[in-house]
């Protein structure tokens, strides 16, 4: 089996926290894993994925491979890669995994060509690459191709300008725009995550500092909220009128990036757009402003604005690079710029991925079914599979909910029945 991985020693313990997070992903586990153990709905199809190689991943490749499908996995970040997870993948689930946590661009796209390599007829993505890469450069496996799905917003917005444009040839379930995935994936996994990626990287104090979150997207929203419940002074900061009045709404400071980079202790970037924190913005920073984005992609910072208007850069501890500009102020970027809640920390916990990744496995079950009827566009999970991970999740949460009676039904269908 070919993979390129860090070091296969690291297997053992990335096993036991794979384990670790099966506990705490039922849905995916227990009401798919087995289900597909017996029906091999996959049987004979090579799956291509390029997602984030994390313990959660981990359980949803295995979810794949029992389910009949060949599978090859490489990472969609180059920080956010969990070297044990991807040993543990090769060495005792015989997953061909191609990722290594800190790896550089050329090793980054190289392994999208491994994955490419083996014709997959399925494709993950997180973000697009693995898709865009493939419209690129490999036309030639289109045909080959039943469909894929995306996990990300931003990789949604880019598959859509795809589809906009008459360029993408395959149909793509947009798993992102599921509600059992943006209410809870979006929101409370972005949200805490983030959180805990800047402390781990920092160890600063929230309560009590300013902390500027732009965009109020789900993922945004989870930040705000968790940097309030933190006890930090929230502003957010937006383009969408309806988006920003909600978070005044909310409770939050609403006002400009330019505003905002005057007073702001933490800053965080969720909006999937390019240089939301630009030139500008820096020389309004004060002294140890502290800058980091939790959206897919490392543009949100204009990092070579950064780069050219410092005098001196330092890694001063991991994670965490001192910019001092030219009057002397420090400014310190997280991460890179790069996911904060992946590269610093562990990601989104199990619980809230079992759902998004639940739908995942679902998607790729009803591409095989109906992806030769489809049109290349791109597609919402179909709502049968997005209200059937959501009762799958209460039941394995112990929860029960009512049922409408017959009665209710009727004034639902009713346009006669008023007062």
């Amino acid at each position: 089996m070919e993979y390129h991985v860090k070091d296969l020693s690291l297997a053992p313990e990335g096993k036991k926290r794979i384990e670790w997070a099966e506990m705490d992903m039922p849905v995916l586990r227990k009401e798919i894993r087995e289900r597909f153990v017996k029906e091999k709905p996959l049987k004979g199809l090579v799956i291509g994925a390029c997602l984030h190689v994390t313990t959660e991943t981990a359980n949803l490749m295995r979810t794949l491979k029992e389910g009949g499908a060949q599978v090859y996995l490489c990472a969609s970040n180059p920080l956010s890669t969990q070297d044990d997870v991807a040993a543990a993948l090769v060495k005792y689930y015989d997953i061909p995994v191609f990722a290594i946590k800190g790896e550089d661009e050329e090793t980054y796209y190289s392994h999208i060509e491994e994955v490419l390599k083996r014709k997959p007829n399925i494709t993950m993505d997180d973000g697009a690459d693995l898709i865009s890469t493939l419209h690129k450069k490999h036309t030639e496996l289109i045909p080959n191709v039943i469909g894929g799905t995306e996990e990300t917003t931003t990789g949604v917005i880019r598959l859509k300008a795809m589809a906009k444009s008459g360029a993408l040839r395959f149909p793509v379930i947009a798993v992102n725009e599921a509600l059992t995935k943006h209410l809870f994936d979006n929101r409370y996994g972005t949200g805490q995550s983030t959180i805990d990626g800047i402390l781990r990287a920092t160890n600063r104090l929230l309560s009590g500092s300013v902390f500027v979150v732009a965009g109020y997207g789900w993922c945004g929203k989870g930040v705000a909220m968790r940097a309030k419940g933190m006890g930090a002074e929230v502003i957010v900061t937006e383009v969408d009128p309806v988006k920003a009045i909600e978070a005044r709404m909310d409770g939050f400071k609403v006002m400009t990036m330019a505003e905002a980079a005057k007073i702001g202790d933490i800053f965080c970037t969720v909006t999937g757009n390019i240089h939301v924190i630009r030139e500008e913005h820096f020389r309004l920073m004060k002294d140890g402003a502290i800058v980091c984005n939790s959206g897919h992609f490392n543009v949100e910072i204009d990092i070579p604005a950064l780069e050219r208007i410092s005098v001196k850069k330092e890694r001063v501890r991991p994670f965490v690079d001192e910019y001092t500009l030219e009057d002397g102020r420090r400014i310190y970027l997280l991460a890179e710029g790069r996911l904060v809640n992946l590269s610093a920390a562990e990601g989104h916990p199990a619980s809230v991925m079992d759902m998004s990744f639940a739908n995942q496995a679902l998607s790729a079950e009803y591409l095989v079914k109906e992806g030769k009827s489809l049109e290349p566009k791109v597609y919402v999970v179909p709502e049968n599979i997005d209200r059937k991970v959501a009762e799958l999740k209460l039941k394995a949460m112990g929860i029960e909910i009512d049922t409408l009676t017959p009665e209710q039904v009727e004034y639902l269908n009713s346009w006669e029945m008023g007062t």
